[in-house]
């Protein structure tokens, strides 16, 4: 009988060795698997390579990771924003490496990964400090840099729900790198509110298809928002909250 799933957060994350590379799906707070990255910062892995769409928010979730010292380096599209102040002050003091990815190449350079795809031109970075040592094409009178599939050792996601083979469904926004960094992993990690029994699912909701998938772990429905992870009034979803509500809950 297949079943992916696993007891809690620490068992869902065993094995992940130092100096491993590790997807973290999430556009900003939108879809981060904050319970796992909770869970990894109790597991201890350090020298990791991490590659995200952003490079942490406020003082949770992969913000927190980068604060135990725990990453090397960082793979990413938007280091800073506004309450990026853990990254902003681990990259000026020389404690963190980036390698900065404009967010179309960084979502290509994933999906080509998952499909096989050896290396691609894009228009993107030409001209720019992004391009210098890359190798350039003409195609049309276009200017194109060769950009090569990045991979990753573990990618860690979140959806709302799955059932034990691990067809995944998302919510709204929260759909974004989870679904091609699924593909572009040895080990996909998933956490998700809820699971459902087979057949559960409507098919034409599965956005990644269980194949994808090595383990599963439900943490509840928004688990992480009982631990007052929000900011500006909305959940990481961007969803309006009520403080009093939540903090009755």
């Amino acid at each position: 009988m297949i079943d992916k799933t696993v007891a809690d957060v620490a068992a869902a994350v065993a094995g992940i060795a130092d100096g491993a590379t590790i997807m973290i799906g999430g556009f900003g707070r939108a879809g981060q698997p904050v319970e796992l990255i909770d869970a990894l910062i109790e597991q201890g892995a350090g020298d990791l390579t991490i590659v995200s769409n952003n490079a942490g928010n406020g003082d949770v979730g992969l913000a927190a990771l980068l604060a135990k010292r725990r990453v090397r380096k960082i793979i990413c599209s938007f280091p800073r924003q506004v309450d990026s102040w853990v990254f902003d002050g681990l990259y000026r003091a020389g404690e963190i490496e980036l390698e900065l990815v404009p967010q179309g190449n960084l979502a290509e350079r994933i999906r080509a990964a998952g499909a096989g795809i050896g290396a691609f031109f894009s228009p993107t970075g030409v001209g720019t400090q992004l391009a210098e040592g890359k190798e350039h094409r003409e195609i049309d009178g276009r200017r194109y840099v060769l950009e090569y599939p990045i991979t990753a050792d573990y990618a860690l996601v979140s959806a709302r729900q799955a059932d034990r083979w691990g067809n995944l469904v998302y919510r709204e926004t929260a759909r974004n790198f989870g679904p091609v960094m699924a593909s572009a992993a040895s080990t996909t990690i998933v956490q998700v509110d809820e699971v459902v029994p087979l057949g559960a699912l409507d098919p034409e909701t599965v956005v990644t298809p269980g194949i994808f998938v090595d383990r599963i772990v439900a943490v509840g429905e928004r688990a992480w928002l009982r631990k007052g992870a929000f900011v500006g009034g909305v959940d990481l979803e961007g969803d309006p909250i009520d403080p009093a509500k939540e903090a009755a809950r």
